[in-house]
């Protein structure tokens, strides 16, 4: 921390100037133009000390998974984000570690910060807590005044599907979503979903029986699209809060003998790399997974090389990729 001393040099006053200047002492009469020479040689010291922090040139980083191997190949968006991190640490030639259950304050005591993937419990962010380290969350908030984030941008993403389903002309959309419990047994709440039941209830259009919810891997789809398909009054498009339940969407349909995007259309989430192969080509959100794995090492490198206390959260866009699975209705 910068001393009055150095600060009193720098701005060519004396200490007591710098004293009751930064005490705000109004009863001191002194011009602004010293005022302002006082205030930023306070700023600019305090930022060369900052940085005269030694950087490291090489950090061993710890990285915590939340999920398990099934439910990473279940929804493969985990999958992707992880590979991104792994793959950047790599590049930057970053030691991992990963964290696992049954490792203790004092076994992590090593590390230089954890990224943590995943869908977190407020038990398991207070563990994370505990490691007392720098960390960032990838696709979770944790403690906003503590840790880092990078999350997608949800109510957005979910406006520009519903937007443009609207636009084709499509009024009875359907939505398929999953249910899972964190590590505390407590149901995770999926923005998805409220975003969808906002918007569809906002247009007058809201029909309880073309919400659906399961599991997240293409049986879920498969059962939840015949559900959906033998209703008196069926949808005419299918929201799937990912790709993988689109693709047990698709199933289900062919299996009854209808055409997509003729008879029923798709859109999934995520873009996952089968996506585009499906026929036909599944139109989607896409997710910029490999941007969120490697900036979540970017930035827990950047807040431990710079001393950084103040966290940061990055909220990411999706983008809609308009491919052949949606079909324009008359009204």
């Amino acid at each position: 921390m910068a001393t009055i001393k150095e600060i009193a040099e720098i701005a060519g006053v004396s200490v007591a100037t710098v004293s009751r200047v930064l005490n705000y002492d109004e009863t001191l009469i002194v011009k602004d133009d010293t005022r302002k020479k006082i205030f930023e040689a306070a700023e600019q010291l305090d930022y060369k000390v900052k940085n005269k922090k030694k950087k490291k040139k090489k950090l061993k980083l710890g990285v915590l998974y939340s999920y398990s191997l099934e439910e990473e190949l279940e929804d493969t968006f985990y999958l992707s984000v992880r590979v991104a991190i792994e793959k950047k640490m790599e590049e930057e030639g970053y030691q991992k570690y990963q964290i696992r259950s049954a490792d203790t304050v004092e076994n992590i005591s090593g590390l230089d910060g954890i990224i943590c993937l995943g869908t977190f419990s407020q038990s398991m962010v207070e563990r994370v807590r505990s490691f007392q380290k720098p960390a960032v969350f990838v696709d979770a908030v944790g403690d906003r005044e503590l840790f880092d984030s990078i999350i997608t941008d949800m109510n957005y993403s979910v406006l520009k599907v519903m937007d443009y389903l609207y636009q084709q002309g499509h009024r009875k959309i359907a939505f398929i979503g999953g249910s899972e419990l964190d590590a505390d047994g407590i149901e995770v709440p999926d923005a998805r979903l409220s975003s969808y039941q906002d918007y569809m209830k906002k247009h007058g259009i809201f029909v309880k029986d073309y919400v659906r919810i399961a599991g997240f891997a293409p049986k879920y789809g498969y059962q939840l699209t015949k559900e959906l398909l033998e209703l008196s009054d069926r949808p005419t498009a299918i929201f799937a809060v990912n790709d993988s339940l689109a693709v047990g969407c698709y199933k289900a349909i062919h299996e009854n003998g209808l055409r997509i995007p003729e008879d029923i259309s798709v859109v999934g989430f995520n873009d996952i790399s089968v996506a585009k192969y499906l026929v036909p080509p599944l139109t989607t959100v896409q997710l910029h997974m490999d941007f969120m794995g490697e900036q979540a090492v970017n930035l827990i490198a950047e807040r431990i090389l710079s001393g950084r206390e103040v966290s940061v959260q990055i909220l990411i866009p999706a983008k809609l990729m308009i491919r052949e699975s949606v079909a324009s209705i008359q009204e």
